[in-house]
């Protein structure tokens, strides 16, 4: 449970009286803080059985989330007391992040204030449905009912024009005086509801991680040699779900599906089954090529994936998130480029939620939007799954903002995500694995793809890279697009209707080489840098790399590199050759 709210609206009183009351703290330590106040000539706080920093201290405020353990005869409890200053806005976020239930504390003096509103944004947003208000200090305002049927009414308003969750329960309270904490207050006879320690015991306990479907995102991937042992283990943190030996999985989204051959772990005996919260690594019963980022669960209950999400956030960066620009999406391991797809609404959370007129989304605004990320990636939302359903958004090398992802987003690449999903569950393979084809060429299968206009020098760029890889010894097939259009496409006629199905051919033709294990180099003129998501959502997780041809300089589409098309070819074989070694495809 997290406590929030305004700077100096009491939310460390409000604890420090809650374990008091409850006969909750060490032994002495109450009496300890009394004679350090007495010593220093500080006025008591109960606030300072929680400061633990000196800063903290001195200057009156929260600045990190301190957790605290207390118990009724109900539960057990972690607080987490949250800072309310905004310059600590993403300590809060922090805290409230890993919260079930929120305390919201308002100065029944100051009244309404500019994070007690923001605050109230950031718990919706981040999924929390459990919320009791307390309007604090009551005893400064001699109790008085119509402050606080003024201050809930306001506030309840305030959350009903933001589409935020409404409150339990509004509680009078002095957290000073104890009013109504952990007993009833006979200061307020006009109000007949619970004390805050009755209303937290009313709150419901989530349900047990280990309940929900399995979500292992993979943190890493270990082959060990010494010793002649071969074991490759697939190592990352169990978030939800449990699985045991002989399962059947899926590693989301390149669909790839085994079963779990052995579980380990480090210097302790292999066990036949892990659950949620376990730290582990797994040996599969194939050599797949399974890369950080991807997600394990059962084949029934995968999570979902798409290029885009409609999420809610909250932004902390110094410069504004922008459309056009690309950011870096941290979701669970994995990390892909992003970019603003489409602005819903930016909300002012801070006033009276009001919408705000404006196309980005500056320092501690608020949005609903949709992001675009540049490849598919595994996800849920956050009410099926908090582990996989919030992410934070990095510009540059700083994190600057943080959300929830409220559902997928419908984009006209579900169909061919969906084919693709449901031929590699069906995939017959063959006697050779991935893996084994990967040690036997000295890399993984992967695809360049040059796109651009006609006559651009796509077809000598592509040439001279095939050559190039094939005389380093890798195995590089160029599939011209010409050939495609010869074959297997001879009976499509060039209209805009047939379009997709000659990109869908075309990437079939081009998952058939990659899972023969082939570096594929294409060019085609039938298929532009518009059509290339198209073929990505073809192909899964396949390493790909697209090189726009783009003589004027003017597109702005992202790719993975551009070039005018008058560089010398070496120069673009070494960038691309770069690109595939950062890409751990070719290495040396």
């Amino acid at each position: 449970m997290v406590i929030v709210g305004h700077v100096d609206h009491g939310k460390s009183t409000i604890v420090g009286r809650l374990l008091a009351d409850t006969n909750a703290l060490p032994e002495g330590k109450l009496e300890a803080v009394r004679r350090e106040c007495l010593r220093t000539d500080k006025p008591f706080e109960y606030a300072f059985l929680l400061d633990a920093l000196s800063d903290e201290q001195d200057q009156g405020i929260t600045i990190d989330t301190a957790r605290v353990f207390f118990k009724t005869n109900a539960r057990d409890y972690i607080i987490i007391d949250a800072p309310g200053h905004i310059e600590f806005l993403k300590n809060m976020i922090s805290g409230a992040a890993r919260a079930e239930a929120a305390v919201l504390v308002i100065d029944a003096k100051e009244g309404v204030r500019e994070n007690s509103r923001r605050h109230g944004y950031i718990l919706s947003m981040l999924g929390i449905r459990q919320v009791v208000v307390c309007v604090n200090k009551m005893d400064l305002v001699n109790f008085d009912e119509a402050v606080f049927r003024r201050i809930e009414q306001e506030y309840r308003a305030f959350l009903t024009e933001i589409g935020a969750v409404s409150p339990e329960r509004f509680i009078p309270i002095s957290g000073m005086q104890g009013d109504n904490l952990a007993s009833r207050s006979d200061k307020t006879p006009w109000y007949d509801g619970p004390t805050l320690l009755e209303m937290l015991d009313t709150f419901q306990k989530a349900p047990p991680k280990v309940d929900r479907p399995l979500r292992m995102p993979v943190q890493a991937v270990y082959k060990f040699t010494n010793q002649g042992d071969d074991r490759r283990i697939i190592a990352g943190r169990i978030e939800s779900g449990r699985v045991k030996v002989g399962d059947k999985v899926v590693f989301t989204p390149s669909n790839k599906i085994t079963y779990v051959k052995s579980i380990e772990g480090f210097n302790t005996e292999s066990r036949d089954e892990v659950e949620a919260g376990w730290s582990t690594g797994f040996t599969l019963a194939e050599e797949l090529y399974i890369t950080r980022g991807q997600v394990m669960s059962h084949v029934e209950r995968a999570p979902l994936v798409s290029t885009r999400l409609r999420a809610n956030i909250i932004w902390l960066g110094r410069k504004s998130f922008e459309p056009g620009r690309d950011y870096k999406l941290k979701l669970h391991t994995a990390a892909v480029p992003v970019r603003i797809h489409r602005i819903n609404k930016v909300i002012d959370a801070s006033e009276a939620g009001s919408q705000l007129d404006k196309r980005r989304v500056d320092r501690h605004d608020v949005a609903d939007l949709v992001l675009e990320t540049q490849s598919p990636v595994a996800f849920d939302t956050v009410g099926d799954n908090e582990a996989s359903g919030r992410f934070v958004i990095v510009d540059g090398y700083e994190i600057a903002g943080g959300g929830i992802i409220v559902s997928a987003e419908e984009e006209e690449r579900d169909e061919l995500r969906f084919e693709a999903r449901m031929r590699d569950f069906h995939w017959v393979k063959g006697g050779v694995t991935a893996s084994q084809r990967a040690e036997r060429h000295g890399h993984p299968a992967a695809l360049v793809m040059f796109v651009g206009g006609a006559k651009t020098g796509k077809h000598g760029y592509a040439r001279a890279l095939e050559n190039a890889l094939f005389e380093s010894g890798r195995n590089a097939y160029m599939l011209d697009g010409t050939n495609v259009l010869l074959g297997i496409d001879a009976d499509l006629h060039f209209v805009d209707a047939t379009q997709r199905e000659l990109v869908r051919r075309f990437a079939e033709v081009a998952h058939l080489l990659l899972d023969a294990g082939m570096l594929v180099v294409s060019t085609t003129n039938a298929i532009g840098l518009a059509d290339y998501a198209d073929v990505q959502a073809l192909l899964g997780d396949a390493t790909s790399i697209v090189v726009d041809v783009d003589p004027e300089g003017k597109s702005t589409a992202p790719c993975d590199l551009r070039i005018r098309g008058n560089e010398p070819e070496a120069q673009v074989i070494a960038q691309i050759v770069d690109l595939l070694g950062k890409r751990q495809i070719t290495q040396g």
